[in-house]
């Protein structure tokens, strides 16, 4: 029967659609048409796939040849549709049973000589095969762990075309020529590796883990810390340079708690298809740091580029955190283009050739300094800038974004004795770590029976109706809605990092000193005592005296 399917994939984004791959031979002249909506590298496979046939010691049907990728109305793009079309050839020519790849959804670019190379996005991919109900997949040997990540699934890895034919027909597995490239990088994995995107090497990451430990002073900043990791909270750290904000914005990851196996494989899947999936590293198990330069651009940050968009920092930085120092110097436009993922948690993409949606569920922290120069502060003291280029300068980060921020944090000069006398007082990233991981535990128990899991991602109106605050606690922060102080999304962030400071302190409900403290890190005003590190029991117990015992 001159006739044969498979299967493969076509991403768009990070989400998969199978499709039908048909090879029809015919009478007639010799010929190889590919049809459904090809792109320039799918174009380009009719002449790998002949190539890669030949020179794995298979004839070329010499007859005019059809393949058509069906659905035709998606647009398909990459070199990942090799193995399958020439599977289907190899089978409408007879070489190989019909019902034998049927059943077999098959992902892989083929080389002139017949070798497999792997293709970004298998993760994704295998993942939507096995949502279609497709229980065995064929991929290149060095992303088959990457494949094996998806429960239900049998993957067979293959080196090279003839190994993948002599499985199919029961022949013995033929023996592959000696590696001339021995000792050198693998130009196998070439395809799967881009330049990095601002995200940060994890193979090194292992060996240099930054300290919360050495950061000196800053109390309050570390406890702001504290509470947006808890809390999954964004951050604004503001003051001059030199003051510690990126020390802080590098530890931050550190303290998040180790990704669940649904998180790990939501960014595993778009670090895949970015092409960021470290060789020998299939799943990313903790939470990814991505901090882009200032003079990225917006498809860069929100994904995009030419033909199907592919996924930006927002995306890469799912589920971890997204650092942007020097934040008024990004562009306003890119600044801007956050205020929808920040709320919703994801991004849609739409360009001529397609839309699609990708998740942004991140932790956005900001770093800024005061003005162009850095020395503007309360007093004044060295800075040259006119009040107008001060204006100016701090207007660049918007209201409706800074709207979105839960904590607002003046990070003060540090002082010769804080920078000169080592703190034994400061605690590690793995203290800190450890009462978030509590808080966290808090949190998710209270919201079980829920769609959200931390206290950022709770809707206002459920933090109003649904849990309920103690008596009073609420007074300061009604007064400052009143007076215009703060806005109607500002009170529900209030709400959200009480919650929070309540669950690593261990309390069934915020009190009145928790929405203080939630007010004076959102507005900046301190109303109760200083936000320390640690607070001491004697602060406590000034605290529930000023506010007659109310908790």
């Amino acid at each position: 029967m001159p006739f044969a399917r498979t299967c493969s994939v076509a991403l768009i984004g990070v989400d998969g659609v199978v499709v039908e791959v048909q090879a029809d031979l015919e009478p007639g002249v010799p010929a190889f048409t590919l049809v459904g909506l090809p792109d320039k590298a799918l174009t380009e496979a009719r002449d790998r796939v002949r190539a890669a046939v030949v020179n794995s010691g298979e004839s070329w049907p010499q007859r005019k040849l059809t393949v058509g990728l069906s659905p035709a109305s998606v647009p398909k793009s990459g070199s990942g549709f090799d193995l399958a079309v020439a599977c289907a050839v190899l089978a409408a020519a007879d070489r190989l049973d019909p019902a034998a790849i049927a059943g077999l959804l098959i992902i892989g670019e083929l080389g002139l000589d017949g070798r497999v190379r792997p293709v970004r996005g298998v993760l994704p991919s295998v993942l939507a095969a096995a949502d279609s109900g497709y229980r065995q997949v064929v991929v290149a040997e060095q992303t088959a762990a990457e494949a094996a990540l998806v429960p239900g699934v049998s993957v067979m890895g293959v080196r090279s075309l003839r190994q993948l034919i002599a499985l199919l027909t029961g022949a013995p597995e033929p023996e592959e020529e000696p590696d001339i490239m021995a000792g050198q990088p693998d130009p196998l994995l070439a395809g799967l590796l881009l330049p990095g995107a601002g995200v940060r090497n994890r193979a090194t990451d292992s060996l240099i883990r930054p300290d919360l430990a050495d950061v000196a002073g800053q109390y309050e900043a570390r406890r702001a810390l504290e509470i947006a990791a808890a809390g999954g909270h964004h951050l604004y750290l503001k003051g001059p340079p030199g003051a510690g904000k990126t020390m802080l914005a590098e530890r931050l990851p550190a303290l998040l708690p180790p990704l669940t196996e649904t998180e790990a494989l939501e960014v595993t899947a778009v670090h895949s298809v970015a092409g960021l999936l470290p060789p020998g590293r299939p799943l990313i198990d903790s939470p990814p740091y991505c901090a882009p330069h200032h003079s990225t651009t917006m498809p860069a940050i929100v994904g995009g580029g030419s033909g199907l968009p592919r996924p930006g920092a927002v995306s890469l930085a799912h589920r971890g955190v997204l650092f942007l120092d020097e934040a008024p110097e990004f562009p306003v436009r890119v600044l801007d283009a956050l205020r929808q993922p920040l709320e919703s948690g994801e991004v849609m993409i739409a360009r001529s050739a397609g839309s699609m949606r990708l998740p942004a569920r991140f932790l956005l922290c900001l770093a800024a300094n005061p003005c162009p120069c850095g020395r503007h502060s309360m007093r004044g003291e060295g800075c040259e800038c006119t009040p107008t280029m001060v204006n100016r300068y701090q207007a660049r980060l918007s209201g409706p974004l800074l709207d979105r921020v839960d904590l607002q944090v003046q990070v003060s000069s540090v002082t010769r004795a804080e920078l000169m006398t080592r703190d034994s007082t400061a605690e590690s990233t793995a203290t800190v770590a450890a009462r978030v991981r509590v808080a966290r535990e808090r949190a998710a128990a209270r919201l079980s029976d829920t769609p959200w899991r931390t206290n950022a991602e709770v809707p206002g109106h459920e933090l109003r109706t649904r849990w309920q605050l103690a008596p009073g606690a609420l007074v300061d922060a009604e007064r400052d809605l009143e007076r215009g102080l703060l806005t109607a999304r500002g009170l529900d962030r209030v709400l959200r990092v009480s919650w929070t400071i309540a669950d690593l302190a261990g309390r069934d409900r915020p009190g009145r000193s928790d929405v203080l403290t939630g007010l004076a890190l959102r507005t900046g005003v301190q109303r109760g005592p200083a936000l320390l590190d640690r607070p001491t029991s004697r602060a406590c117990a000034d605290l529930d005296a000023d506010l007659g015992g109310e908790h």
